[in-house]
């Protein structure tokens, strides 16, 4: 059957100019209805590959974002999410911004869920670009490179979905707040690469027997790698907290992960539903699905990153509080490095080493950021005195929420 769909003609926030076009239903199943635009470029999908990708997002990638994050509302009546891959997706990228800046493999669209007028589908939608080998709308994907990015794509904007749905339809508040939305997406990614970790244990289903991950979790894992490497490499000027899913940059969505994953790894997989399934967002939010103030969980969180795993240390002598336990930091980034490194982008095994403090430091943080610095005491001191406070000695500003935290080693 055929279907007329409107599709965003640009990725620019304050455009709401939409371009008609006609899909032809290819695929049913249990949970994905799959549309491929009449006007996708030849040398596509054959049919066997497009019925094959159509089973891969309804019957692996669909359950394992419900099964985590809940259900999204069904406002369209048809118990499905509508996949729709059209080559005005692909447009949505000029050709020469693809190899330097990336390209947009697919999105969702809040506003097919609020939206009244003909601009909206009104409908469960994620859009995805089509296979393009020839590069005739915007540069080139074949099956095989789309089939690489766009699983991961739709397990990070399917988590969008649920949570604009639940919190805006179904508790009638406000979308969650956007530097937490998004690290619930990159949870949603890394969730596709736990699954074929299990699927494929060491040393199965690798190119090379020594891979961290089989072939099939790379293409879920990457990218959140590269972020949380980059993020831990400048947390002081980079914060958490304060950014929104429509401003640019990777880095702080690697400290976001970082923060996600952490908490997920304390209360367990049921906190991300929490988190999705309310009214409450940003700080709050977590506060109420934790049941513990947010400083609290920060000042945990940042000492995780550095005490995860520490070279020498058993693991279980850190308290639980302070490492993760779905992850090995230091052996994610050794891997990394062994891949990547040494580069300027990857130059350590692991990304940070806490700048040793003798005497005394000013320095300036970002809030929602962290610096790390080692003391060594002397065997022979009995005591060691540690000061924080204003360039001039005195109490720093409550209102800035101050928080230092010391760990010792020894």
């Amino acid at each position: 059957s055929l279907r007329n769909f409107r599709v965003i003609a640009s990725m620019d926030s304050t455009s709401t100019t939409t371009k008609s076009v006609t899909a032809r239903l290819a695929y049913v199943g249990a949970n994905v209805l799959l549309y491929i635009d009449t006007l996708a470029p030849a040398s596509g999908f054959t049919a066997a590959q497009l019925n094959g990708f159509g089973q891969l997002f309804d019957n692996t990638l669909y359950p394992i974002d419900i099964s985590t994050f809940g259900q999204p509302t069904d406002i369209d009546g048809n118990g499905h999410l509508i996949m729709l891959l059209s080559p005005a997706v692909n447009a949505l990228t000029p050709t020469n911004e693809c190899q330097t800046e990336g390209y947009v493999a697919g999105f969702f669209d809040g506003y097919d869920l609020v939206g009244t007028d003909s601009n909206s589908n009104r409908g469960e939608l994620f859009y995805g670009i089509v296979p393009d080998p020839n590069g005739t709308v915007s540069c080139a994907h074949t099956v095989d490179a789309l089939v690489a990015s766009v699983p991961s794509t739709f397990l990070h904007e399917l988590q969008h979905l649920i949570s604009f749905s639940q919190h805006v339809l179904v508790h009638r508040g406000d979308s969650e707040a956007g530097w937490l939305d998004e690290g619930m997406s990159i949870v949603a990614e890394e969730l596709g690469a736990v699954h074929y970790e299990q699927e494929f244990p060491p040393p199965t289903g690798r190119t090379n027997p020594a891979q961290l991950f089989p072939d099939s979790a790379e293409g879920f894992m990457t990218g959140v790698i590269e972020d949380s490497y980059a993020y831990l490499q400048r947390t002081d000027t980079s914060a958490v907290t304060l950014h929104s899913d429509a401003d640019g940059g990777l880095t702080w969505r690697g400290g976001d992960w970082l923060l996600l994953r952490w908490l997920g790894d304390q209360f367990g997989s049921g906190f991300y539903r929490t988190l999705d399934q309310g009214s409450a967002t940003g700080i709050a939010n977590i506060e109420a699905a934790s049941g513990t103030p947010f400083p609290t969980l920060f000042g945990s969180f940042s000492l995780a990153l550095y005490t995860d795993s520490i070279p020498g240390v058993p693991r279980a002598a850190a308290p639980a509080a302070d490492r993760f336990v779905s992850r090995n930091l230091r052996q994610l980034y050794q891997a990394y490095y062994r891949a990547a490194g040494p580069s300027p982008y990857v130059p350590t095994p692991f990304p940070f080493t806490p700048t040793p403090l003798t005497g005394s430091v000013t320095a300036r943080l970002l809030p929602g950021s962290m610096a790390f610095y080692a003391v060594t005491a002397s065997s022979a001191a009995p005591t060691l005195t540690l000061q924080f406070a204003t360039p001039a000695g005195g109490a720093l500003p409550s209102g800035l929420h101050p928080q230092l935290s010391v760990y010792r080693l020894q």
